[in-house]
C-alpha cells in the first residue's frame, strides 16, 4: 500500500459514510481504495475498513438506522431466552423514522415513541460502533405484547426460560409491563401459574 493510502486509512473510522471519505481525500484515491479491497462497501454511501472486526450485518443496520434496537426474537436469542433463529433480525426503531433498505435481511417494526427506550441497551460491535438491545425483561415483555404476530407460546418459553436464572426479578417485570397495558395483564397471570 502507497504512504498516501496508508496515511488515508488511518485517518478513516473503521465503518463511515462516503462524505467522511471525502474529506479526508479525493474521488480518485477513494475509488482505488475499494478496487484494491482496503475497504468495503456495505449499503449505498456507507463503507468499512476491510481488516475491521465485527458483525457486518449489525454494523450495517447500525450505520443506516442508529437508534436501531434488536427486539422481539433477535434479543430473546441474544439473552438465550429462546431457541429459535429468525430468518431476519428483528429491529425496533422509533414511530415516525421510516425503515432503511439494507442488504441485510431486516423485519423493521416501529414502536411507540413514549416507551422505545425503556430497557433499551447498547451493545458494542466494535471499538466504534454500538446497536441498541433490548434487556431481557423488556424483550419479554414485547413478546407478550406482540404475540398475535410472534406467536403465543413464545413469551411464555422466554418467561419460564428467564424465571430459571438466577438473580431473576419477577417483581422488575410487573412493573416494566405496568408501561405496556396489553402485556401487563398476560404476563401477571403467566407469572401465576409458573410461580
Amino acid at each position: 500500500m502507497s504512504e498516501l493510502n496508508d496515511a488515508a486509512m488511518r485517518r478513516l473510522p473503521q465503518t463511515f459514510r462516503y462524505s467522511d471519505a471525502r474529506e479526508l481525500m479525493n474521488e480518485r484515491r477513494f475509488r482505488t481504495l475499494l478496487a484494491t479491497g482496503l475497504i468495503l462497501q456495505l449499503n449505498r454511501g456507507l463503507y468499512r475498513k476491510a481488516e475491521a472486526e465485527g458483525d457486518l450485518d449489525l454494523i450495517e443496520i447500525a450505520g443506516r438506522r442508529p437508534l436501531a434496537t434488536l427486539c422481539l426474537t433477535s434479543a430473546l436469542a441474544r439473552h438465550d431466552l429462546t431457541d429459535a433463529i429468525p430468518g431476519a433480525y428483528d429491529i425496533a426503531i422509533p414511530r415516525g423514522m421510516r425503515p432503511a433498505e439494507t442488504q441485510t435481511p431486516v423485519d423493521w417494526h416501529t414502536f411507540d415513541k413514549r416507551t422505545f427506550d425503556i430497557g433499551r441497551q447498547t451493545l458494542q460491535l466494535d471499538k466504534e460502533t454500538t446497536i441498541g438491545l433490548y434487556n431481557a425483561e423488556r424483550s419479554i415483555i414485547d413478546a407478550f405484547r406482540m404475540r398475535e404476530t410472534e406467536g403465543y407460546e413464545a413469551g411464555n418459553e422466554a418467561l419460564r426460560r428467564w424465571l430459571r436464572r438466577r438473580g431473576s426479578q419477577p417483581g422488575h417485570l410487573i412493573a416494566m409491563a405496568a408501561d405496556f397495558p396489553k402485556a401487563h395483564a398476560a404476563i401477571r397471570r403467566s407469572l401465576e401459574i409458573l410461580l
